[in-house]
């Protein structure tokens, strides 16, 4: 198995973010990387789990290989969200890396609880936050190996 840096093609990067000025500094921040990648956007806890599901209008939708979680969202908390993903046998293996304004240890502390693979404040200017988008390209996408999308299938 290889690397995605080393696989030729796009990262695929689910972010959960119901702030459309985070969403773009995130969009921006990835185009400025030197990793290809498609970033879906979903304004709520609700919506990622249609994307990550494959449901109604998101059928054809990509595995992401990487979820960026805001935790202050609408309906659904982050937390929720996370607690759903990881509990899923079909999805907890994706990594999700927390990116909220919260820097409360009760916030940081429920995200490891829920087994967040990471926890980044978010940042104050964009060239901080290039540098973490930077850093999360190198780290995710280019030192990791990441799990397959299915199981392998074992023979007796």
């Amino acid at each position: 198995m290889t690397r995605l840096s080393e696989q030729g093609r796009s990262a695929q990067v689910l972010l959960i973010e119901d702030n459309h000025g985070d969403a773009v500094l995130t969009r921006r921040a990835f185009r400025r990387a030197r990793m290809p990648s498609e970033i879906t956007v979903a304004e709520s806890g609700e919506a990622g789990l249609s994307i990550l599901r494959r449901e109604g209008p998101y059928a054809d939708a990509p595995r992401p290989d990487l979820i960026l979680l805001d935790l202050n969202l609408p309906h659904m908390h982050g937390h929720d969200f996370l607690s759903t993903v990881k509990d899923d046998p079909a999805l907890k293996r994706i990594p999700v890396i927390v990116l909220s304004s919260s820097v409360a240890a009760s916030d940081v502390r429920g995200a490891y609880d829920r087994h967040a693979n990471g926890y980044i404040s978010k940042p104050i200017t964009t060239d901080t936050f290039d540098e973490i988008v930077a850093k999360i390209e190198d780290y995710w996408f280019g030192l990791m190996q990441l799990p397959p999308e299915s199981e392998p299938k074992q023979f007796s």
